[in-house]
């Protein structure tokens, strides 16, 4: 159960900064000019939308992580 936690923040929190990045674009990034309204929605939703495809993945393959497939799914 714990791993599942784990494996779900991890997916969580990397969404939601790929998602805050994507909008706030890397080679022109200037703290005072960026849009963090729409960075943080952005990443936000992303950030949702990987919590819901990790807890729709918690009955597929081993119940200790957060992938959808079986295929992904860690075997220890």
């Amino acid at each position: 159960m714990t791993n599942y936690f784990k494996d779900l923040g991890e997916r969580v929190v990397s969404s939601f900064t790929q998602g805050a990045l994507s909008v706030l674009g890397l080679d022109a990034m200037n703290v005072l000019t960026v849009d963090w309204t729409a960075a943080l929605g952005v990443g936000g939703g992303a950030a949702v939308l990987a919590l819901l495809k990790a807890l729709a993945g918690r009955g597929v393959g081993q119940n200790d992580n957060a992938a959808v497939t079986p295929s992904v799914a860690r075997k220890e």
